[in-house]
């Protein structure tokens, strides 16, 4: 099993270094790690639906994206003389040995919350820092504004900047909702915007109280309403009208159909 997937992604390698070569393709010649960027996301993404959808097969075909994308951005890097592949494979294998002494060395397995703090001091060990500048350094400003706003919060969480429980979360939510009513009232669209914002940090906030990944959360909820709606449409296509002819009302009605019946196939 280990030859095979050796030999497999030697097999990966070598046709990126041939689509990148001068007498391969001038598509995959002409990208770059910032043209790829997105499609990074966007496959993690699809690999992220695939796993809560339960298809096994899509995922592997995910998966086979991912590795694609992951390995041709470090080959490029490579090409450059920046890093090589074999440096990012290195740096991953090295990076949890060290984080795992509890596995590969002397150290005492420990509960997970014991493991977690491990991992976070021997992290800090690594930068050569105990205190760094601050407990924000390293979570990036390109992560989508979802996902960092998780992720400050998170890390502010870990040094105590924390509400006690969740019930006073419920209570700022209320009054962020409040706000965002006056502003909205107030026809102020930079008083809105600010407003909104902070409800959107609050339900972040919430979330990880509630122990839900919200970027997860809203990605299954899109995935719902463009399920959904794609039924309305195929339904109303067999009563021969568009969903502009039927109106929000028939819409509705649709809707509330397919939600029900959801929920009965899922009991």
């Amino acid at each position: 099993m280990e030859t095979a997937a050796q030999d497999s992604f030697a097999r990966l390698l070598s046709i990126i270094r041939r689509l990148r070569s001068p007498g391969g393709c001038a598509w995959d010649r002409e990208q770059s790690p910032t043209t790829l960027r997105s499609g990074l996301v966007e496959e993690a993404w699809e690999a992220v639906s695939a796993i809560d959808t339960g298809d096994e097969a899509n995922l592997r075909e995910e998966l086979c994206d991912l590795y694609l994308l992951v390995t041709m951005i470090a080959w490029m890097h490579e090409e450059r003389s920046s890093f090589t592949v074999a440096d990012v494979l290195e740096g991953i294998a090295g990076k949890l040995v060290r984080r795992h002494p509890h596995v590969f060395g002397d150290a005492k397995p420990g509960s997970v919350p014991g493991i977690l703090a491990q991992w976070d001091r021997i992290k800090r060990d690594e930068r050569g820092n105990d205190v760094p500048p601050s407990a924000l350094d390293g979570i990036p400003g390109s992560l989508p504004p979802l996902e960092r706003s998780a992720a400050l919060q998170k890390r502010a969480a870990k040094v105590g900047f924390d509400w006690p429980a969740a019930d006073p979360v419920w209570d700022k939510l209320a009054e962020e909702t409040r706000e965002l009513r006056e502003a909205a009232a107030s026809g102020d669209a930079r008083r809105v915007e600010e407003e909104l914002g902070d409800l959107l940090f609050t339900v972040v906030n919430l979330a990880r109280f509630l122990k839900a990944d919200p970027a997860l959360a809203l990605n299954r909820t899109n995935g719902k309403f463009a399920r959904r709606f794609r039924a309305i449409e195929q339904r109303l296509a067999a009563r021969g009208i568009t969903p502009a002819e039927a109106g929000l009302e028939a819409m509705d009605e649709v809707w509330n159909q397919l939600r029900d019946e959801e929920r009965n196939a899922s009991k």
